[in-house]
């Protein structure tokens, strides 16, 4: 199974974007989506210095943007990435990528909402001096009780030993000076604390923005920051962008959800290499590659046809639901010809920590369950098939 995944901010570097702009029709989109986001994305996927592209209102159009347009060189036409690709997610700011790359919006409309989230986030930043800074090893319990006593949020816990603290630049002075046992601190080039509290006022914008765009359910699996489910409402996709940008990041449970998928190949789009140098320690045995230039996309296009496997258009007037999480599933049965109404709570998925409800979205009348109650389940796996009203 191939999964896409799309970085998050301090993946970008000065110049990334250059050799891709040597790609017949790279240069015109993204002009286009320069003129959407009301920025030179040209100009600083080129020549903008470290600095600039550290603004959190540049940083994030101008990664969003170039995943998507990546993507364009990875699959002639979506619909080629809709049959081949398992599952995407993205991280941080890269879920917006992941959600209009899987059909949830469309590109301009991806480009308003991060050129929107950047600008929030900017002046949220602004209110006081913050920031972030990576702590690589140590225990992790020993880690946690650390930051909590210098005051930080473990904003992004991304496995493979890495957790990423959010606080004042004074409590990430004090982390420097007085680390966990056994561990790094490394600062990020970010220019607040995101995921915290401390981004807070901008939720309320971007609400606002949320509930104006026009949104299609993802053509293929998203996998969510906020705990590792699966996601197939677009809806709560736009639900969860919104709340995520004040909340820490998941991306341990991300991995965890694509593993019990059985992810065997993970292609990362530009500005590529932080998520890959997770995967290869967190999901062992799976190939990886991070497509950093077109050079990458020979070795790219060979992974979509040994890990991308076809799938066939779905019969339109059926639907599935589908499972959010790995657990053990539970329901009252609904037999064959029984109506659902939309919306409604038809099983419950149970973990050792969580209970999941899974509802239908649509409705609809029930063709068959294509599990038993009591059955273990994994995120994504079919559960019900319905038939739409009045079809």
């Amino acid at each position: 199974m191939l999964v896409i995944v799309c970085p998050g901010q301090g993946s970008q570097s000065p110049g990334f974007l250059n050799p891709w702009l040597e790609l017949p029709g790279f240069r015109d989109r993204l002009s286009w989506l320069s003129a959407v986001a009301g920025l030179d994305l040209v100009t600083h996927g080129t020549t903008s210095d470290a600095d600039t592209i550290k603004d959190t209102a540049v940083a994030q159009p101008l990664i969003v943007a170039s995943g998507l347009l990546s993507l364009l060189a990875l699959f002639e036409h979506p619909a080629d990435g809709f049959r081949r690709v398992g599952a995407g997610a993205g991280h941080s700011v890269g879920e917006i990528t992941a959600a209009a790359a899987a059909g949830v919006m469309s590109a301009e409309q991806a480009m308003v909402l991060v050129k929107e989230r950047g600008r929030a986030m900017a002046q949220a930043s602004a209110v006081r001096p913050t920031g972030m800074s990576a702590v690589l090893g140590g225990d992790p319990d020993e880690v946690g009780a650390v930051l909590e006593r210098h005051g930080l949020t473990p904003a992004n816990i991304n496995g493979a030993g890495q957790t990423v603290a959010a606080g004042t630049m004074e409590q990430l002075a004090a982390l420097s000076s007085d680390p966990p046992a056994k561990a790094r601190v490394i600062p990020l080039q970010v220019a607040g604390a995101f995921h915290t509290e401390h981004m807070a006022p901008a939720v309320q914008t971007l609400a606002g923005y949320a509930r104006a765009i026009s949104t299609h359910d993802p053509r293929v699996p998203l996998v969510s920051n906020a705990d590792g489910q699966v996601v197939h409402d677009s809806r709560e996709v736009l639900r969860r962008l919104v709340a995520q940008v004040s909340n820490p990041v998941r991306w341990d449970l991300c991995m965890e959800t694509l593993a019990s998928m059985g992810v065997t190949g993970l292609i990362e789009i530009p500005p590529a290499g932080t998520l890959t140098g997770l995967a290869k320690r967190g999901l062992p045995g799976v190939e990886t590659l991070a497509l950093k230039t077109p050079d990458d996309l020979e070795a790219a296009h060979r992974m979509v046809r040994e890990h991308g496997a076809p799938r066939t258009a779905m019969d339109p007037t059926w639907r599935l639901v589908i499972s959010p999480a790995k657990g053990i599933v539970s329901f009252d049965h609904s037999g064959e010809g029984a109506v659902v109404e939309p919306g409604s709570v038809v099983a419950q998925v149970s973990t050792l920590r969580d209970r999941f409800e899974v509802t239908a979205n649509h409705g609809g009348r029930v063709i068959e369950w294509l599990v038993e109650d009591g059955d273990p389940v994994s995120p994504g796996q079919p559960l019900l098939r319905l038939h739409p009203q009045g079809v």
